[in-house]
């Protein structure tokens, strides 16, 4: 099998998913694009929502197994696009513009020609390739919905744009909703406990909240106040002041762990109730057989301040792919078609012959 004719087929495969609105939870259609390729591609297609995937041939339950994977799914384009984000157009620098070309089309179709490519022999691991849905919006029916329906998976290759430099940590979110009680009472007559007070002191003590450990690539966990909100009119003090608190977790705490922190920090003076405790934070040890091969290939392992799918995987994986994360979810996204060749060549350098 040809290398470069695999790469072309990647190529088109990106222009016609360009093409296929595919907003979060509307992936239809585009799934219904990745998986014509596939079957066109000779491959045994596996579908369930708007979720596809593929075995390697002669998959073998007694091998470790690999998952290749990444999303179908985009963000709505946003005002300052000066193209038509569904239209997929190069120009004479050799950049492929449309939304989701970047993050995280280009991924897709890379790791899906590694997969033919190295697929088309025997191998001492099986391979999964998996193109979800629903990353853009951390959904129940994407990736988390299609593990179950796997076999045992051992490792993953999250494909995300990391300028193919591997992300081996990745930070965690919690969405919390905080909630200060007081009494209500008229402002006039120094009546009443105001929850606004209590919020602030709340907001305070998290601003001061200091967590023991600190990951080495990810740094410390960040607590920020994002929202607040209370009262009804000038003249009543409120009873109710409420929060909103964004917390990036890192590997040095579970999701779980830093909760009972931040909440033991505030006390009794607010109630914190996470939106979620699913979306973990993520790590791969330098010593795993993955991770040593990139190095080998002269790949710098780096923390990724980002979430992506690894969040919903409970077996060591790590992040890596064609494309610059900065240009993710900004006007007239484009990926740079030399990113994409290099990626199939980076993926097949990786994982042919690959041993955990």
């Amino acid at each position: 099998m040809d290398i470069d004719e695999i790469y072309y087929d990647a190529v088109d495969l990106l222009k016609a998913m360009i093409a296929t609105k595919s907003v979060s939870r509307e992936e239809k259609e585009a799934a219904g694009v990745v998986e014509d390729a596939m079957r066109g591609f000779g491959l045994d297609v596996r579908r369930s929502g708007n979720n596809v995937w593929t075995l390697s041939p002669g998959f073998a339950p007694a091998k470790p197994t690999i998952l290749l994977n990444s999303h179908i799914d985009t963000v709505k384009p946003t005002e300052g696009w000066t193209r038509d984000p569904f239209t997929p157009e190069e120009d004479d620098e050799g950049r492929l513009y449309g939304l989701g070309s970047n993050d995280a089309g280009a991924s897709v179709v890379s790791l899906l020609a590694a997969f033919r490519f190295i697929t088309a022999k025997e191998q001492p691991c099986n391979y999964i390739f998996l193109a979800s849905c629903e990353e853009e919006v951390s959904g129940r029916g994407g990736v988390e919905s299609v593990l179950p329906m796997l076999p045992h998976i051992d490792a993953a290759i999250v494909g995300e744009p990391t300028s193919l430099q591997p992300a081996i940590a990745e930070k965690g979110l919690m969405v919390l909703d905080g909630a200060a009680e007081g009494v209500s009472g008229h402002a006039a007559r120094n009546e009443g406990e105001n929850a606004i007070y209590k919020a602030v002191e709340a907001i305070e003590r998290l601003r001061r909240v200091v967590f023991e450990r600190e990951s080495e690539l990810l740094g410390p966990v960040k607590v920020s106040v994002t929202q607040i909100g209370a009262g009804t009119q000038h003249n009543v003090v409120p009873d109710r002041c409420t929060i909103v608190v964004d917390v990036r977790t890192t590997d040095a705490y579970s999701n779980v762990e830093t909760l009972a922190i931040l909440r033991d920090a505030v006390g009794e003076l607010c109630t914190l109730t996470p939106r979620s405790t699913r979306l973990n934070p993520s790590h791969i040890g330098l010593n795993h057989p993955l991770v040593e091969r990139l190095v080998m290939m002269g790949k710098q392992p780096f923390g990724s301040p980002t979430l992506s799918d690894q969040a919903l995987m409970p077996f060591p994986s790590l992040k890596l792919g064609p494309g610059d994360s900065a240009r993710s979810h900004t006007a007239d996204e484009y990926i740079v078609l030399d990113e994409i060749r290099e990626a199939i060549h980076t993926y097949v350098g990786l994982l042919d012959g690959c041993r955990l």
